[in-house]
């Protein structure tokens, strides 16, 4: 079996015959609600998927590479001094937008900015008010920080009529700029990479042979998208049997995520065996159920977060507490990006056109890091900017 965290010869020994044995009730049991749709199939030999594992494998041991060089702008134009910028929150209790934000700040510092952040709080009427607030205050430039800018599509209509650049993080499916609705450019990495490599990790990590549970937010387009992407990449492996989609708003992950774990524990059991989120936190709201239940912080189920790598993930990760891998988003890079872009905007620039490449965390390549921060961007934009 493909591993990416260290694992004794018994554990593993184990966790061979389970997955045989997990593979052979789930051919007999049939599909369950959520899982794909389509005729089970019976795969021959020791591997769900053979194919399918191969090139999976492959992917999953490019994305474990550290030693990725910089990819990114290294011209453009000089700081241009003085600008104040809003980032509206989606929720910063979002550990992904509130990263983001943070790496906002830490640039703008460099390049000489102001910075204020505003909280949506979770709630349309909350992100609806911060971003009403954020246009009457009339800065230089306002960040769309992880929410649908067609939720609050009368205030950014009023900031595109006032030449305010909107930059988005997450704010849509595709990184890039956008004209409906208008953003001048939209920092993510590219939704299709990242759900493609999480469920390329399941098919690596159980030799094509796993029961999932996906959990996704339906309420937000970009989250939806992914969680819908990462079904299809499942069911490109028949030995992979898709158990059930959770819906949960991650407002209300807090509250929901602990039912549901319970609740998915007594459902499938020993059946289910890999577990995928689209976003990290969901699983620090489901180790008190899996404790609860008895179950080992190593696994089964085996958790990925397909996003956003805080720290709290790392440390879940690192301490084999109930997750075993992440795709981290490059959060602090992707501030800087930001307020590259602003300049670019700012400057009559177009947008820079970058992109980071997906990357996976796991015990055995983290180090002890809290979080995905790859090196050299920070020098490449002090450079760019004068500082």
């Amino acid at each position: 079996m493909y591993r990416t965290r260290k694992a004794a010869p018994a554990v593993r020994t184990a966790r061979l015959a389970c997955c045989a044995l997990l593979a052979t009730a789930a051919a007999l049991v049939g599909c369950e609600r959520g899982s794909s749709d389509g005729p089970d199939e019976t795969a021959t030999g020791r591997n769900g998927c053979p194919a399918v594992h191969a090139r999976a494998q492959a992917a999953v041991t490019r994305a474990e590479r550290t030693d990725i060089p910089w990819g990114g702008p290294t011209s453009g134009p000089r700081a241009v001094p003085r600008r104040t910028i809003v980032y509206v929150a989606q929720t910063m209790t979002n550990p992904g937008v509130a990263g983001a934000a943070n790496g906002v700040r830490e640039a703008a510092r460099v390049i000489g900015w102001d910075v204020r952040v505003i909280d949506g709080a979770g709630t349309p009427a909350g992100i609806q008010a911060a971003m009403s607030e954020a246009v009457a205050l009339r800065p230089a430039g306002i960040v769309i920080g992880g929410f649908d800018p067609d939720s609050t599509a009368q205030q950014a209509a009023r900031a595109n009529a006032q030449r305010i650049p909107l930059i988005g993080w997450h704010a849509v499916p595709e990184p890039g700029p956008s004209r409906q609705p208008d953003l001048f450019t939209n920092v993510t990495t590219r939704v299709q990479d990242v759900a493609r490599i999480s469920a390329q990790w399941i098919i690596a990590d159980s030799d094509g042979r796993a029961g999932v549970v996906l959990i996704t937010d339906a309420s937000i387009p970009f989250a939806r998208n992914k969680s819908d992407l990462i079904r299809k990449e499942l069911t490109s492996c028949q030995g992979v049997r898709l158990l059930s989609v959770e819906n949960i708003p991650i407002p209300d992950a807090s509250s929901r995520t602990p039912r549901e774990i319970s609740s998915l524990l007594s459902r499938f059991q020993d059946r289910w065996t890999h577990s995928v989120a689209i976003n990290d936190l969901y699983f620090a709201d489901a180790a008190p159920a899996f404790r609860a239940a008895g179950r080992k912080g190593s696994g089964p189920p085996f958790n990925i977060g397909a996003g956003d790598g805080d720290p709290s993930a790392f440390q879940r990760i690192d301490s084999e507490q109930y997750q075993a891998a992440t795709v981290p988003e490059p959060l602090s890079l992707q501030g800087w990006q930001i307020v590259d872009e602003f300049n670019r905007a700012f400057s009559g620039r177009p947008a820079s056109g970058y992109v980071a490449p997906v990357h996976i965390a796991t015990a055995d390549n983290s180090e002890g890091a809290t979080t995905w921060d790859p090196a050299g961007y920070r020098e490449a934009y002090r450079k760019i900017w004068g500082k």
